[in-house]
């Protein structure tokens, strides 16, 4: 038998989860201008925008994740809204070492 102070509690935890949920949905827009360069140069090699697009179509279609570089140094993956969450390398790809300005969702 489930006594009432587990049912509040239980009561409370599915209520805050329900917020929780909610407000992780409601995400605010965000606009990002930057280079969309392979992760690898990004994190490894520390360039501030790709060699060229070539290099960088290059690098993702061997499995390298594409990002958004920021000229401050900021580097953003997108990623889609799903579970588990997919690739965006195709979407990214035909931007590949150009400077792009995106808007989603932080």
């Amino acid at each position: 038998m489930i006594t009432a102070p587990c049912k509040l509690l239980a009561s409370t935890f599915l209520t805050l989860s329900c917020f929780a949920m909610a407000a992780a949905d409601l995400g605010s827009n965000i606009t990002v201008s930057g280079w969309v360069i392979d992760s690898a140069c990004a994190y490894t090699k520390g360039l501030d925008k790709p060699i060229g697009p070539a290099c960088a179509k290059a690098c993702a279609k061997n499995g390298s994740p594409l990002v958004i570089l920021r000229d401050d140094g900021t580097i953003f993956m997108p990623i889609d809204g799903n579970t588990p969450s997919s690739s965006q390398n195709p979407r990214l790809m035909p931007f590949a070492g150009e400077r792009v300005t995106v808007t989603g969702k932080d």
